[in-house]
């Protein structure tokens, strides 16, 4: 369930009026309607018809992964989200077939600036919708409701989810005593983890009940005792090492507080996951994986690799709005310094990919 957009019908525009030609598939599930683009000059195709028509110079421009079940080679330079370059599953697999195909990925989540920040993400509305659901979940369970958590729908704007939360929170705090759930933020000062904590104010957490932890209190290194000591733990670091976990199953078989995991992150099927507690993706259709433990207390986890299609439309605006400057780059493409450290990482993982 993918409803957000790379490029939204406004930043089409604004590529049209400078020499770019755009073609727009036909979509049902993404939020801007086909004709949203239409109206702004883009020209309009067929789902997956890049395959078979697209020139062969064309950039091939995406969110998540490709279509599953094919291994057919790729000729045509991509950008979008590839989840290869960090050796999750299948992905020999995927550089391969570029490999043999003679194609590019020009990997969103590796376009970085002068000072190696990303010239565009999703990180806050990641954080802000994850933040959200946790709190859901928790809600959910304080209703002691014996129903699995029901299936996540996309909100049509910001203020129509908050409503919503503060509403379940109401009910969920007076079956628990008036208090409100102790929300761990971890990662708290990054993108993702403002969008966390922005969010639990937002709905009305008290202040004093947002842990907020980031590199200083993690530098010891974990285990941490902190994390089951919360209700509601929302992970929103970007790993790019090997780390200590941050929790184990010791912790979580023994006395807790903590009953919602929401891993942001999703480093799910990498190596060095530091949430090794559980091993799946979650989905809108099925939001929560309960966490197997000898402890009776539920224990459930969110691991949603797309939270920002929670707010689909808001969550394209913010993260459109901050790629345009760099896809107007794609004209100078052989001197733009973001360009040119997105092609030599692919260049990298690529040889990497065939030992």
């Amino acid at each position: 369930m993918e409803h957000r957009a790379a490029l939204t019908p406004g930043t089409a525009k604004l590529l049209l009026e400078n020499g770019f030609r755009v073609t727009v598939e036909r979509s049902e599930e993404r939020i801007f309607d086909d004709n949203e683009y239409a109206e702004v000059g883009c020209t309009l195709a067929d789902k997956l018809s890049w395959r078979t028509d697209a020139p062969t110079d064309a950039y091939i421009v995406g969110l998540k992964e490709l279509p599953e079940n094919d291994d057919s080679p790729l000729h045509h330079t991509h950008i979008f989200f590839a989840h290869c370059f960090k050796n999750q599953a299948g992905w020999k697999e995927l550089l391969h077939r570029f490999d043999v195909g003679h194609g590019t990925i020009l990997d969103l989540e590796f376009l970085n600036d002068a000072k190696g920040r990303r010239v565009a993400a999703f990180g806050y509305m990641a954080g802000f919708a994850g933040c959200a659901v946790g709190i859901d979940v928790w809600c959910h369970q304080k209703s002691n409701s014996t129903e699995t958590y029901g299936a996540l729908y996309p909100y049509p704007n910001e203020d129509a989810l908050i409503t919503y939360t503060k509403d379940r929170l109401a009910f969920a705090v007076a079956s628990n005593r008036g208090e409100y759930p102790k929300v761990m933020v971890m990662g708290a000062l990054g993108r993702c983890g403002t969008g966390a904590c922005d969010f639990a104010r937002k709905a009305g957490i008290p202040e004093e009940n947002i842990i907020q932890w980031d590199i200083n209190e993690t530098k010891k290194g974990g285990p941490f005792a902190e994390i089951i000591e919360a209700d509601i733990f929302v992970n929103c670091i970007y790993l790019n090492q090997k780390i200590p976990p941050f929790i184990t199953q010791e912790m979580i078989d023994g006395e807790r507080k903590v009953s919602v995991i929401c891993d942001v992150s999703c480093d799910t099927t990498n190596p060095n996951n530091p949430i090794p507690v559980y091993s799946i993706n979650t989905t809108f259709d099925k939001p929560t994986v309960p966490v197997k433990t000898s402890n009776p207390y539920a224990l459930d986890v969110i691991s949603i690799d797309h939270l920002p299609t929670l707010l689909p439309r808001e969550s394209s605006d913010m993260f459109s709005h901050d790629l345009l400057p760099t896809m107007l780059g794609l004209k100078d493409r052989a001197t733009n310094p973001v360009w040119i450290g997105a092609e030599k990482l692919f260049n990298e993982k690529l040889e990497a990919s065939r030992h």
